[in-house]
């Protein structure tokens, strides 16, 4: 027995030597040097490690390297893809005793990791040479790059368990100077073989938000070469989680799968990129994203794209050609658009009790101001916006469908259907901005638009009844709000029937006005001196009219008004380049008020009405007898005017 305890004693005191002695024993640097110069004949760049060096044995082997530097490719922009404060490897005596070296473990300690591509799309992760190979095409998801890489012949990597601890990563795009960076690192990574399944668990922090990360990489071999490899990955954070399924090939040029992105704040990611965004309590809240997705080439598709916001739901698909000038195709399901909680409150008018704190109004001076629309040439683009309908405020649409094309610095608007206020309607806007001046088309048609609820949505105005049609077909061309306004061309026509205009009855005051012209006043309390009335309306049967624009001028001279009590014609000129109206008005009435039973169709008694000055300061004049000097007559042309003056606007 106590032979063997003297044995045993003396083994064990034969292993501490050994442990002692080992680090003394081992040629440390002759070893560094063999990685190094394996390192740079297997991939072209120099392994450098400026630091101390140690070397343990117990309980496994253990190799600790400090400063170490791995060099970037000579186009990248900094001189060393990697440094490393620290780098400790752990190979386990077993696998050494087998004629194996497996890392055990690969502990990396604050390192600097620099993953670039040049202006020509080189990446400098790509680490062993490459051969030609032009039988691939880039559509072909199985198919290897132009360049392939290849690894030697039974070469492989066996690093056990990978940690990294703090430092940074940071991505740098050659070709479009974008970068991204992240830090904190905190990951484990597995990675049996190059032939098995990578992992990778643990967190990173972007921009000081903390991202806990999985990700799962069928066969590392694949992706190096470029041959398709699955990947999975996960991303999930405070404000918002991010989910990737599919397949890369072509060192990341082909990439397809199925995506999702899904946050619970919009407010707090625009508060974390530092952006501006005063919202409601029951907007910019929760949303996702989902589709399926592949960027090939200079590819991107998005497909089955389903996007919420809050009650939103987006659906469509897009298709974005990137390079020189970028073309966008999409398609776009809006579905019930309500966008009163995204919209400000409106905000009420006050009106001023007295006139005299009113301020007085200001001419209108067009601006002349260059107009650059030199970024339409930048990009093509087909976009097709369609809804089943619209909520804006009080304004409230149908099923309408919009389009954009741009080509060539040519873009055409399209308001391809229009449902709304028990109406239709269809038009274009075209852009021709391939040269100054820049040219202008519009043409529209509107038809059976409810004017009342239309006008009360859109400017709270609702004073005008009927329905009718509205169409224009004008031209411009400039590079200026003043030179487009200057350069106005074309007509626009309306057309509204079985309506009216509240708040006064005209009929009824220039009745009672010929009354006073025969003497008899006994309507004139009753009659001129009543203010604005919601209860009473002048009715028409029709009111239509067109505009012919030449030079922004806009000349009348069919304006019809026709009921059974009025008749209201109208001629002259609006100058928009000058800001100034010359109109002239001729009101003709019947003498009963007895509306659609009166058989009395006379116009003989008329009021000539003047509408005359600039848009600021409109004057209104009329002329009820050239004769007229008495006192009464006089007092009573002031009245009409007043009357007719807050009806037209002046």
């Amino acid at each position: 027995m106590n032979a063997v305890v003297k044995v045993v004693g003396g083994l064990v005191v034969v292993v501490v030597g050994v442990a002692v002695a080992a680090p003394f024993l081992i040629p440390t640097q002759t070893i560094i040097d063999e990685i190094s110069q394996q390192v740079e004949s297997t991939t072209g760049r120099t392994l450098q490690i400026a630091g101390d060096s140690t070397v343990s044995i117990l309980p496994s082997l253990n190799i600790t390297l400090n400063n170490v530097r791995f060099a970037n490719m000579p186009s990248g922009s900094t001189e060393h893809m990697l440094a490393m404060e620290q780098l400790s490897v752990h190979i386990p005596w077993l696998s050494l005793l087998s004629g194996e070296a497996k890392l055990e473990r690969f502990v990396i300690n604050n390192p600097t990791i620099t993953l670039e591509t040049d202006k020509q799309g080189q990446p400098n992760w790509q680490l062993f040479p490459t051969q030609p190979n032009s039988s691939v095409t880039a559509q072909e998801p199985d198919a290897q790059t132009a360049s392939a890489v290849s690894l030697p012949s039974g070469f492989d990597i066996s690093l056990g368990e990978v940690a990294i601890y703090g430092g940074s990563i940071a991505y740098i795009d050659g070709q479009t100077g974008t970068q991204h960076r992240v830090d904190e690192l905190d990951l484990s990574i597995q990675l049996p073989s190059l032939y098995k399944t990578l992992t990778i668990n643990g967190a990173i922090t972007y921009q000081a938000q903390k991202f806990e990360l999985t990700s799962v990489v069928d066969t590392p071999a694949k992706a190096i070469v470029g041959e398709t490899f699955s990947v999975q990955q996960r991303l999930d954070s405070q404000l918002l989680n991010v989910e990737f399924d599919g397949v890369i090939a072509q060192q990341g040029k082909n990439i397809q799968g199925e995506l999702t992105l899904a946050g619970d704040s919009v407010k707090a990611i625009t508060q974390w990129q530092n952006m501006a965004l005063s919202a409601k309590g029951n907007a910019f809240n929760r949303f996702s994203v989902a589709g399926s997705m592949s960027f090939v080439g200079n590819t991107f598709t998005l497909k089955s794209l389903v996007a919420k916001l809050d009650e939103l739901e987006i659906k469509g698909q897009s298709k974005i050609v990137l390079g020189e000038k970028p073309d966008i195709n999409a398609n776009i399901d809006l579905g019930m658009l309500d966008l009163n909680p995204y919209l400000p409150e409106p905000v009420e008018r006050k009106t001023s009790e007295k006139a005299e704190t009113q301020t007085p109004s200001e001419p209108i001076v067009w601006d002349d101001s260059p107009i650059d629309l030199s970024a339409l040439g930048q990009l093509n683009a087909h976009v097709v916006v369609r809804s089943t309908g619209l909520k804006a405020h009080d304004i409230t649409l149908g099923k309408n469908q919009f389009s954009l094309r741009l080509k060539n610095s040519v873009v055409q608007l399209g308001l391809d259907e229009f449902n709304a206020y028990e109406g239709s309607g269809k038009g274009t806007v075209k852009v021709d901005a391939t040269a100054s001046p820049y040219k202008v088309a519009t043409n529209f048609a509107l038809k059976n638009i409810n004017a009342e609820p239309l006008l009360t949505d859109a400017v709270g105005f609702d004073k005008v009844l009927g329905k009718g049609s509205i169409d224009w077909n004008l031209t411009t061309h400039g590079q200026s709000q003043k030179q487009f306004v200057s350069a106005l061309a074309g007509k626009m026509a309306f057309s509204f029937k079985d309506g009216g205009v509240k708040g006064a009855n005209i009929a009824e005051m220039t009745r009672k006005a010929k009354e006073m012209l025969k003497g008899d006043f006994s309507s004139l309390k009753d009659g001129l001196n009543a203010d604005y009335d919601p209860q009473q309306k002048t009715d028409f049967s029709a009111l239509t009219g067109s505009f012919v624009f030449k030079n922004g001028v806009g000349h009348n001279n069919d304006l019809s008004l026709a009921s059974p009590l009025i008749r209201i014609s109208g001629s002259g000129d609006v100058d928009l380049p000058k800001t100034y109206v010359n109109y002239r008005l001729v009101t003709g009435i019947v003498d009963t008020v007895e509306g659609q039973a009166s058989a009395d169709k006379s116009t003989g008694f008329k009021v000539p009405l003047r509408i005359k000055g600039p848009f600021h300061k409109v004057d209104v004049n009329i002329d009820i007898s050239s004769a007229a000097k008495d006192t009464v007559k006089d007092k009573l042309k002031d009245k009409l005017k007043d009357k007719f003056k807050g009806l037209f606007g002046g």
